[in-house]
């Protein structure tokens, strides 16, 4: 059980799925394949659909990250709601590319075939729509999605990852907690109809200096709004750097029931985009969440390769996880 794990050690979260696909230079030809050769939409961008048409490189990535100490999988799932791949007019394929990613996941866990417990986390991105904030400056009541049809939609995704083999299920990137609430009510639902229950990751993120959300919550207004519900941990991803990142993690890690997990960018984006900070630099920046005593999961989001994990596995290693404040059944 992963929770008597994150009792024991710290575990390591993978890192960036975008990050090394783009490593791969994929044309046109690679995100359609044979199944989508006809498809009236471009897809290229569309790296979720990988995992039906590039099977093998989603599954190397999730080798490479193995190899590098990674404990835990994100799925290559992040856009594969209803909502979000219905800019690609594929829609109709939600429930396919969760369950097809899980399996992959697994796949690449048993080929790996450590002695140490490897778990796949199904990840629900934020989608690309905001159920609390009007996307129309002109209309502020205006919502593009409304919370019944996210919760419908994380339902189906949470669905199609179980299905695959999933261990864990991980709300993540969260701008909108209002969002986030729609997938726990779904995954909830899920659960109940099935019988079945999987531990549950929460991981908002920080959208500036500001402290808060993109909907306006603080940390401590986020922690609240989510813990309601049964969830394994709590904490933060995206958007920021490590040293960006930390002061609100320790808000999380003070006033949590919860294990708490972080996983940040590598630095800040440069002009062009892109990162550059070294996994050197970026295990420097994380000691302080080590030696503070402030973590139970980490790894690392946009920038980060399996070179940034090695080094942030070496360093965790050496240090004890938090111990949670209070002990729950979870």
């Amino acid at each position: 059980m992963i929770q008597q794990d994150l009792e024991k050690r710290i575990l390591i979260l993978d890192g960036a799925m975008g990050t090394m696909i783009q490593q791969h230079r994929l044309g046109e030809a690679d995100f359609r394949g044979d199944r989508f050769i006809d498809h009236h939409v471009d897809l290229k961008g569309n790296n979720d659909l990988l995992s039906l048409t590039r099977p093998d490189i989603i599954k190397d990535i999730h080798l490479a990250y193995l190899d590098a100490g990674a404990d835990i999988l994100e799925t290559n799932t992040f856009s594969s709601t209803s909502i979000a791949q219905a800019d690609y007019d594929l829609s109709d394929y939600a429930y396919e590319l969760n369950k097809v990613s899980a399996q992959l996941a697994r796949q690449a866990i048993e080929e790996f075939a450590s002695e140490q417990p490897k778990y796949v986390a199904g990840a629900l991105g934020p989608t690309n729509r905001t159920a609390s904030i009007s996307p129309d400056v002109t209309r502020p009541g205006y919502r593009a999605v409304q919370f019944d049809e996210l919760a419908q939609a994380y339902k189906e995704q949470a669905g199609g990852l179980m299905d695959g083999g999933a261990d864990l299920l991980l709300i993540e990137t969260i701008f909108d907690t209002l969002n986030a609430k729609a997938a726990i009510f779904g995954l909830l639902e899920l659960f109940d109809e099935r019988n079945q229950q999987l531990p549950i990751m929460i991981s908002g993120t920080i959208t500036d200096a500001s402290g808060r959300t993109l909907s306006g919550q603080t940390v401590e207004a986020f922690l609240i709004s989510v813990s309601h519900a049964p969830i394994l941990s709590v904490g933060l991803n995206c958007a920021l750097g490590a040293s960006q990142l930390k002061n609100y993690v320790r808000v999380l890690s003070n006033n949590a029931p919860h294990f708490i997990s972080a996983y940040p960018n590598a630095g800040l984006p440069n002009e062009f985009g892109e990162y550059d900070q070294s996994p050197e630099e970026m295990a420097t920046e994380l000691h302080p969440f080590l030696q503070e005593n402030m973590i139970n999961i980490i790894g690392g989001c946009c920038g980060t390769t399996p070179e940034h994990i090695k080094q942030i596995a070496s360093l965790a290693s050496e240090y004890e996880p938090r111990v949670r404040t209070v002990k729950e059944e979870l």
